[in-house]
């Protein structure tokens, strides 16, 4: 089959592969598409957080990419859930099973997380982080990560269902958001869009959306923003406060990476409120830990879709009170992966979720 592999940062090489073959409880799924992730940027210009074989990912023949959906085309021993034929998409985590966060559900904490080469296998798998991920044609998978693809649904929406696994598990993280709780949601990139619309979509009143570029917050509110704020334009929080007549917001999802946002967060709470970090800062952050103590704020970080929160954003999908292909921007075969990288890194025309296709 034909595979992207890593090399050097930031090279990436059409090669051959074999076909992988499926064991017990495992599919073979020929991937019809695959989007880019901030994720998928950083290991293929950087490295972290990639982990393949205790190490940095870079010439070890590992293929990266994790947002993809595909067709089964072959099942292993035991497979009963899904058919030949059936169109999935791909959770990326499958945990170890064994490891004490595994089995209270926080797969996308395994506490064996990279575990899984000569030696060293303890049975955890994370496709395009740990494993061979899916710019590819084929891919093998756990059943207990797949999804069925809802009715209707095309091949590119299909890839975003995982985004909005990780905003779902973002909402969770900070205990399940009830209908009528206030969010601000910090940073219109493809999660920051998508936080907004899964919480739109339960029910959260307001939803305020944060950031810089216009066209992003235009967006949003196509996604169930009730407000935005230009933070270029006017204070964010003097904004939630005005917004919220002076009381703060339930919860605050900060999903832009800036490294000082989680004081800003705090400011925005109400008094026992709660902050989910799901953005990457490339630099450390500092933080007034007594504000923190004070206002009785809790501090959330995620990884990942966990706790199925990719099934119950299928059957928003399916529900038609989810939109994901609203991100979607710009669309590449398979032979442009290394064009495709280029317009996610560098948001050429301002792309947002930019995906590349298997259309044979």
């Amino acid at each position: 089959m034909k595979a992207w592999v890593l090399d050097d940062p930031g090279q990436l090489r059409l090669t051959e592969k074999p076909v992988p073959q499926p064991g017990h409880s495992e599919v073979l799924i020929r991937i019809d598409a695959i989007a880019f992730c901030a994720g998928d940027i950083s290991i293929i210009t950087r490295g972290p957080p990639a982990l393949i074989e205790g190490g940095k990912p870079f010439n070890k023949n590992f293929t990266p990419g994790h947002e993809y959906m595909g067709t089964v085309v072959r099942l292993g021993a035991g497979v009963d859930e899904f058919a030949i034929g059936d169109r999935v998409v791909v959770e990326v985590h499958y945990g170890c099973g064994r490891c004490e966060r595994c089995r209270a559900g926080m797969y996308t904490a395994c506490l064996n997380y990279g575990m899984n080469y000569a030696g060293h296998d303890k049975g955890h798998r994370a496709n395009g982080f740990t494993t061979d991920g899916g710019f590819c044609e084929y891919a093998v998978n756990h059943v207990s990560t797949l999804v069925h693809v809802p009715e209707g649904v095309g091949d590119e929406e299909a890839t975003l269902i995982v985004t909005a696994g990780t905003a779902m598990y973002a909402l969770d993280t900070l205990g399940g958001l009830i209908a009528g709780e206030s969010v601000v949601v910090l940073g219109p990139g493809a999660i920051g869009l998508m936080v907004t619309a899964v919480a739109k979509a339960l029910g959260a009143d307001p939803v305020i959306l944060t950031g810089t570029r216009d066209a992003r917050l235009a967006l949003g509110t196509r996604m169930g923003a009730d407000h935005v704020i230009n933070i270029r334009n006017e204070d964010p929080l003097a904004a939630v406060k005005r917004i919220t007549g002076g009381r703060g917001v339930n919860y605050v999802v900060e999903a832009s990476g800036d490294p000082g946002s989680l004081d800003l967060a705090t400011e925005m709470l109400k008094r026992g409120g709660k902050v989910c970090l799901v953005g990457f800062p490339e630099k450390p952050a500092s933080v007034d830990l007594a504000k923190l103590i004070r206002q009785h704020i809790s501090v959330f970080g995620i990884r990942g879709e966990g706790r199925s929160a990719t099934h119950r954003c299928a059957a928003l999908v399916a529900q038609k009170r989810l939109e994901p292909k609203l991100i979607h921007t710009h669309t590449f075969p398979l032979e442009d992966v290394p064009t495709a990288f280029r317009y996610a890194r560098d948001r050429i025309e301002d792309a947002i979720k930019v995906v590349v296709t298997m259309r044979r």
